[in-house]
């Protein structure tokens, strides 16, 4: 899910469009070396919609399906473009060893992100079993790491994200772990 706050006016308008449609709009990373947006996004499903007494609104959105822009449609003040799906490669066999690596370093990071919190934070109860959806779900989960989380949005080999999303929760994990050696060592 992922909640937007909808301001701008060109914005405002493109949602008002969206939601008298099918509801569903296409979401792409501000790529800073192109200076503009990504060629690979995904589409997103309004499925909550508060307005604001001003015009503003507040959505929640779900993740659909990815694409990759093949051109651009000008006249609005919003980028409009002709898109083509992507699909992911055949799974292999058997992916239920990696994924089950990849949630194992996942409640570590949850576990040192709790202890660094000083809180309990609970190991999510709808995680996916089937290792396509659990790629996708860690992917969307990846927050703050937003090239991070385009170079996984572009693979299209189930297995290697996996093994990608395992490094860069190795990597939080190993930083998480840091942090929580140093708070413990200058609060004695």
């Amino acid at each position: 899910c992922l909640p937007l706050h909808i301001f701008e006016r060109r914005y405002r308008e493109m949602i008002n469009t969206v939601l008298d449609k099918d509801g569903c709009f296409g979401v792409l990373l501000y790529d800073p070396f192109r200076k503009g947006p990504a060629e690979i996004g995904c589409s997103a499903q309004i499925f909550d919609c508060k307005r604001l007494r001003d015009g503003r609104m507040n959505i929640m959105t779900l993740g659909m399906q990815r694409f990759r822009v093949r051109s651009y449609i000008y006249g609005k003040p919003y980028l409009q473009g002709s898109i083509e799906w992507i699909d992911d490669e055949q799974v292999a066999p058997n992916l239920h060893d990696t994924a089950f690596g990849v949630v194992e370093v996942l409640k570590d990071v949850i576990k040192l992100s709790g202890k660094l919190a000083d809180r309990l934070i609970e190991f999510p109860e709808d995680l996916p079993d089937d290792p396509v959806d659990l790629s996708y779900w860690i992917a969307s989960s990846i927050y703050g790491l937003a090239q991070e989380q385009q170079e996984l949005l572009e693979m299209t080999n189930t297995e290697k994200r996996l093994l990608r999303e395992s490094e860069i929760l190795t990597s939080i994990r190993r930083e998480l772990a840091a942090r929580t050696a140093i708070e413990q060592a200058f609060s004695h």
